[in-house]
C-alpha cells in the first residue's frame, strides 16, 4: 500500500530532495500534501508534477498567483500558516516530512503528533526549543519521530537491531564553508563567502549555521532528545570529507559509524521506508580508495557557538530556545550585511545573557521566550 506523505517546506533543498525520492518510488509513495512559504513558482511546477490533493502557500500573498498558475489542476490551493498546521494533520495523511525552517516548523510538528502521524523530522529547532515537551507529546500520541538530518539518522542506523543503549555518540561535523579561515579572516567574511558550502547543497540560512558550528551544536541538543542521552555522551568531530556521518560506541568499546557519500537523499529516504531499504536511484557509491578519511576536534575559538550550544543544553529551560531565537534574528541581519559574520555570535550571546532562565511549562512559554529573544536580538543589531 502506498504511503501517503505530507511534505513541509517542498520547495526547499530537502523538500526537493524529498519529492526526488518519491519520483523514483512513485509505488511506495504519493505525495497528498506539498507546502512551501514564498516559492509559489516552483511550488505550482511541483503539484502539476505530483498531483497532490493540496497545496498551501503560507504567505497568503501569493495566493492568487498560485490559484491561477493551478486552474485546471484537481488540487486545492489553501494559504497561510494556520492551514500549513491543519494539513500536517489531515487523516488522509501517514507521515509528514517537516522539512520548514526555523522555529516555523514547531507549530505543525505539534499538530502532527497529535494526529498520531509519523514525523520524518529535518526540522531541528523543533527539539532543540522545545525538546522535553515534543518526546513527552511524542509518547503520549504514539507518534513516531525518525531523524531526517544525516547525522542523526546515522546514529538511528548504528543502533537498529541493538538492544544495549549507546554509551557514547560522536557526531561529524564538516567544518562548513570557513573552516580552512583563521578566527582573524572571519571577521571580514561575506555572506558570498559563507555560502560556498564545499560538501553539501542546503538553503543560505542553514548554510550559514554549518560556518559557525550553530548548526552542530544544534544537532547535539537535537540528539540529546531523540536519542536520550546526557551532554557529556555526545561529542563533536570536524570530519571534511563527511563520509563518515556519525560513529556510536557502546559499553564494551565497540564502535559502529555510518558511511557514504553526502546525499540527503539517503537520510530522507530510510525515514520513509524504516526499517526496509530501496534502492537509492542516482547514488553515488562509497569507494574507499577514493580519499583519505580525517578526523580533529573543534577549535571553539573559531567556533563558539559550538560551545555556547553545550552551555545552554546544561542550563536546559528556555536557554537553548533563546539561542535559536537569537541565531534566526543574526544570520538574517548577516544575510543582509547588517552585521559582520563574527557578531553573530556576539549577538546570541549577549541575548543569552540578557534573558533570565525558566523552565517553560507549556508551549505558549515557549512562543514567548521565542517572541522576547527575537525582540532583543534585533533591538540590539539596530543599536
Amino acid at each position: 500500500m502506498s504511503q501517503k506523505v505530507a511534505i513541509l517546506g517542498s520547495t526547499g533543498s530537502i523538500g526537493v530532495q524529498s519529492l526526488d525520492v518519491i519520483r523514483h518510488h512513485r509505488e511506495h509513495f504519493t505525495p497528498e500534501i506539498l507546502t512551501a512559504n514564498d516559492n509559489w513558482e516552483l511550488l505550482a511546477r511541483q503539484a502539476i508534477e505530483f498531483q497532490p490533493a493540496a497545496v498551501v502557500i503560507a504567505n497568503e500573498g501569493h495566493y492568487d498567483k498560485l490559484t491561477e498558475a493551478l486552474k485546471g489542476e484537481d488540487i486545492k490551493v489553501y494559504a497561510g500558516a494556520d492551514a500549513v498546521e491543519q494539513v500536517a494533520a489531515g487523516t488522509e495523511i501517514d507521515t509528514v516530512i517537516n522539512s520548514l525552517v526555523g522555529f516555523a516548523g514547531l507549530r505543525p510538528t505539534i499538530s502532527a503528533i497529535k494526529a498520531g502521524k509519523k514525523i520524518a523530522l529535518a526540522n531541528k529547532e523543533t527539539l532543540v526549543v522545545a525538546g522535553e515537551l515534543i518526546t513527552a507529546l511524542s509518547r503520549e500520541y504514539k507518534a513516531p519521530i525518525l531523524p531526517v538530518d544525516s547525522e542523526h539518522s546515522a546514529i538511528f542506523q548504528c543502533l537498529a537491531g541493538e538492544v544495549s543503549p549507546p554509551a557514547r555518540i560522536i557526531i561529524t561535523a564538516s567544518g562548513g564553508a570557513l573552516r580552512d579561515y583563521t578566527p582573524e579572516q572571519l571577521t571580514t567574511v561575506t555572506p558570498a563567502q559563507a555560502l560556498k558550502h564545499p560538501n553539501w547543497e542546503m538553503g543560505a540560512k542553514i548554510t550559514i549555521d554549518s560556518a559557525t558550528m550553530a548548526n552542530k551544536g544544534f544537532e547535539v541538543i537535537e540528539a540529546k532528545w531523540l536519542f536520550g542521552l546526557e551532554p557529556s555522551q555526545i561529542e563533536v568531530v570536524i570530519h571534511p570529507q563527511s563520509i563518515i556521518h556519525s560513529f556510536v560506541e557502546f559499553a564494551d568499546g565497540s564502535v559502529k559509524a555510518q558511511m557514504g557519500i553526502p546525499d540527503m537523499r539517503l537520510p530522507i529516504q530510510y525515514a520513509l521506508t524504516y526499517p526496509h531499504r530501496l534502492e537509492l536511484q542516482n547514488a553515488n557509491r562509497y569507494d574507499p580508495t577514493m580519499c583519505e578519511l580525517t578526523f580533529t576536534a573543534p577549535d571553539h575559538e573559531k567556533y563558539p557557538c559550538l560551545a555556547l550550544a553545550y552551555i545552554v543544553m546544561e542550563a536546559g529551560g528556555n536557554m537553548p530556545c533563546v539561542m535559536n531565537a537569537a541565531n534566526e534574528v543574526a544570520v538574517a541581519a548577516f544575510l543582509e550585511g547588517k552585521i559582520k559574520f563574527t557578531s553573530i555570535y556576539e549577538i546570541i550571546d549577549s541575548v543569552i545573557q540578557s534573558i533570565p532562565y525558566q523552565k517553560p511549562g507549556s508551549f505558549d512559554e515557549i512562543y514567548e521566550t521565542d517572541r522576547i529573544a527575537r525582540y532583543t536580538a534585533e533591538k540590539l543589531i539596530t543599536n
